[in-house]
């Protein structure tokens, strides 16, 4: 975020000790997470805050209205499920140049490939960080979305079938490259689309990566980067968690990293997770299959978006770089998910 003159700063510590009685507000360092999104960290006398901005060449309202979104959930759902704690919100470009949002700051950690040292060794901390991030996703999908949501916060109904006209669009007007199971999943999500009887709050890109846990112990303190949330089956964030759950390492895989570290053989079963998750949240999971697949096709769909940007010479980053590989890979992942119908 670059500063707007000499007196940013202190216009914006001035912001945030009218709206939120924050005093002696400074912004901080980065903070790591996240390839949409900048995060930074907010230091003031009350202690320790994060602020949310869009990227810094990307001003404009649909590059803010990720960052509204998810400070609208996150007051939704504050208090119901794990999430930050919303603290402010700011519209005005004269403060810092964007719309941002403040949140509290929690002392956790975002895991990928291994356990932090603190942690028991072995596959039961992995175990129970499984059981954790599924009771906080089922919690989310509890709750009554009309209960905390204005009715025009999203569109429900026919959100998948939204979702496969609207990439495969971008896809065709935008390729770069020849990617056949893209349209050939298409095909077999539109010809095995189920019908929707029920409406969530979903994230959109839940899985353990997402997700702040404590430093000393595997539990689960929040879940992060709502900025894509919306209305539809909870089982498409169910799906996408699960789809990347006990994964064989030995097979070329789309974005190997993520919740790496149960890719183990006797890590707990994704069957047992949906059962817990099943058991919380009240709802069937007959159609999860249904739903790995969309997910993971959605995933694939929309991240080659960077890749578009990294052929055009836009993004040189090792995430864009890397999805020459990793968008292939995760489309073979999701034929085969097709091919077994299985957990």
């Amino acid at each position: 975020m670059q500063p707007l003159g000499a007196d940013a700063d202190a216009r914006f510590a001035a912001w945030l000790g009218d709206v939120a009685g924050l005093d002696e507000a400074r912004l901080g360092p980065l903070l790591t997470g996240g390839n949409a999104n900048v995060t930074r960290l907010v230091e003031s006398r009350q202690g320790k805050f994060v602020l949310r901005h869009p990227p810094v060449h990307a001003v404009s309202d649909k590059a803010a209205a990720g960052i509204a979104r998810e400070f609208k959930v996150l007051t939704a759902l504050h208090g119901r499920a794990p999430v930050p704690r919303p603290v402010a919100w700011c519209d005005d470009p004269t403060i810092l140049g964007q719309p941002f949002a403040i949140t509290e700051w929690l002392d956790g950690v975002a895991l990928t490939t291994s356990l932090p040292p603190s942690y028991p060794q072995g596959v039961e901390a992995v175990n129970a960080l499984g059981r954790e991030m599924i009771t906080g996703l089922a919690a989310v999908h509890r709750i009554d979305w009309q209960e905390v949501l204005p009715v025009d916060f999203g569109r429900p109904e026919s959100f998948v079938s939204r979702q496969i006209d609207r990439w495969l669009e971008v896809r065709q007007q935008h390729a770069v490259r020849s990617l056949p199971l893209l349209d050939e999943i298409a095909v077999w999500l539109r010809a095995n689309l189920p019908p929707v009887a029920r409406a969530s709050v979903i994230h959109c890109d839940f899985h353990l990566d997402n997700c702040l846990v404590s430093r000393l112990e595997p539990r689960l303190l929040a879940i992060l980067d709502w900025e894509m949330a919306t209305l539809g089956d909870p089982l498409i964030d169910l799906g996408l968690c699960l789809f990347f759950w006990r994964r064989d390492p030995t097979r070329a895989l789309g974005f190997a990293q993520v919740q790496a570290l149960s890719n183990h053989a006797d890590v707990i079963a994704p069957a047992a997770l949906a059962d817990l998750w099943s058991q919380i949240s009240g709802i069937d999971y007959g159609q999860l299959n249904y739903y790995r697949v969309f997910s993971a096709w959605r995933l694939a769909a929309i991240v080659e978006g960077a890749y578009v940007l990294y052929c055009q010479g836009k993004d040189e980053s090792d995430y864009a770089r890397g999805l020459e590989f990793d968008v292939p890979n995760l489309l073979r992942e999701v034929a085969v998910n097709i091919d077994e119908g299985r957990l």
